[in-house]
């Protein structure tokens, strides 16, 4: 399962919250974030985040490639082949909203290299917490969040993100109003994950 949505919207928090749930539930699942999860992909995310360097957005977009292609061969691949729920903060759609839309990179570029980054491993469940880009901006000054590379691209980018996010439908994908209270928030989140066929059904009956 994959969490996505624009800067602000709660992702990490919620994924905390679902994954608190699921051991409750007897599970214990594999919890991963992007770009991250591996040694490697964390040198990378701090290059890549790190609020004084200077990207090209087709290098930003290898590096990523690079940091995801390490976190799912060493990670999420082996963690699924062992039968455990895994529950990532952001993955590929995160590229498709960031790079192409917002960046402008060619669909087709970005699309090949996703592809060759998770070879085909796609999520059975994508929730998406749509937020608008004032209220998400608003939520990290308050949190005090100290301002990564991307969060000082101009709003008009976050917009173009945004957008991209609200677009995406297809099997397996979920909207969420991010504007919603917390507690009722996880409560449609966690309905959602019971709906999916790949939660187990001890799970469901928790």
């Amino acid at each position: 399962m994959v969490l996505e949505g624009p800067e602000g919207a709660g992702k990490s928090t919620l994924v905390r919250a679902l994954a608190d749930r699921l051991r409750d539930a007897g599970h214990e699942p594999t919890v991963v974030r992007e770009p991250g999860g591996t040694p490697a992909a964390e040198a990378l995310r701090q290059e890549l985040l790190h609020a004084d360097r200077s990207w090209t957005p087709e290098r930003e977009l290898l590096y990523l490639a690079a940091a995801r292609a390490d976190l799912v061969g060493q990670v999420i691949r082996p963690a699924l082949e062992a039968d455990r729920i895994v529950i990532s903060d952001r993955y590929d759609l995160s590229t498709m909203a960031y790079q192409a839309a917002g960046r402008g990179l060619p669909l087709p570029m970005v699309s090949w290299v996703n592809q060759a980054a998770t070879g085909g491993l796609r999520p059975d469940l994508t929730l998406i917490l749509d937020l608008p880009v004032e209220l998400g901006a608003a939520r990290q000054i308050a949190a005090g969040k100290a301002r990564d590379r991307l969060d000082r691209e101009p709003e008009e980018f976050h917009r173009r993100v945004a957008a991209r996010y609200r677009e995406e439908s297809g099997p397996g994908v979920v909207h969420l109003d991010a504007t919603q209270p917390s507690d009722l928030l996880l409560s449609k989140a966690w309905e959602a994950m019971l709906a999916s066929p790949a939660m187990p059904a001890s799970a469901r009956a928790s």
